[in-house]
């Protein structure tokens, strides 16, 4: 009845991304889709598409979660009326906020690892 549902934007998915925008959408893909889970490259991509998906809204028995993530970004993405551009404007925030929570957490968060 219910697809694999992620609670978040999975990784996996970034690859299957490259070409559903223009040129600098797949150069973004190309740099940061073979950079490990943990780089903040990659981390700030997920935040971006959690941000633009919704995906903190998103219930497990919704119609969205149902069809599963792979649909959902593919439908973002086409809707998304801006340019290439203002995407790329949104994953630098994106990385800004990143790199802003680890210089404030790093410490903490080795500690634990």
């Amino acid at each position: 009845m219910y697809t694999k549902n992620e609670l978040l934007f999975p990784t996996y998915l970034i690859p299957l991304v490259r070409d559903m925008r223009g040129a600098e959408w797949q150069d973004l893909i190309d740099r940061i889709a073979p950079l490990p889970e943990a780089h903040e490259e990659k981390l700030a991509f997920l935040l971006m598409m959690v941000r633009l998906n919704g995906c903190m809204e998103c219930e497990t028995d919704s119609y969205r979660a149902m069809r599963g993530c792979g649909l959902c970004v593919a439908q973002t993405l086409r809707r998304y009326k801006g340019p290439d551009r203002d995407l790329l404007r949104v994953y630098k925030q994106a990385l800004e906020d990143i790199r802003r929570y680890l210089a404030r957490h790093r410490p903490s968060i080795e500690k634990v690892a």
